[in-house]
């Protein structure tokens, strides 16, 4: 984990790298598609939604949740909005639309305003600030 300086533009910009973001893209979805079918189970899935952390964690501390409670419904919930056919499986297309959206809801609700955040190094927006870095870096 590193402490990152970003902004809604961070994010934009590397979702207009249509390569960059699409090498990272099948780059996450190979990692979670465990069987190697060229599909995400809602299993595999879940093991990405779960390391948002986003339920777990209140005012940085961990909270060890019990999957009956409502987290499982809440998760549920979550696949169904990546599974765009509703198949059961979300393909490598619906993994990335959907993801394009969170990202750019996060640049939206971000602005342009910096903000410093603690990311895990596989996290996609640790990849943008990356892919920001290296630019910078080649435009020296």
């Amino acid at each position: 984990m590193s402490v990152e300086v970003l902004d809604g533009a961070t994010i934009v910009s590397f979702l207009e790298d249509k390569e960059a973001f699409n090498v990272s893209i099948q780059n996450r979805f190979a990692h979670l598609d465990s069987d190697h079918d060229g599909l995400l189970s809602y299993a595999e899935l879940l093991k990405e939604l779960q390391s948002l952390r986003v339920f777990e964690t209140h005012f940085g501390i961990d909270v060890k949740t019990d999957p009956n409670e409502l987290l499982a419904h809440v998760y549920e919930s979550l696949f169904v909005q990546f599974d765009h056919d509703s198949n059961g499986t979300v393909d490598l297309e619906e993994f990335k639309s959907k993801t394009k959206r969170m990202m750019l809801a996060m640049a939206n609700g971000m602005g342009f305003l910096p903000v410093q955040m603690v990311l895990e190094e596989d996290n996609f927006l640790k990849i943008a600030v990356e892919h920001e870095s290296a630019k910078l870096a080649g435009a020296a």
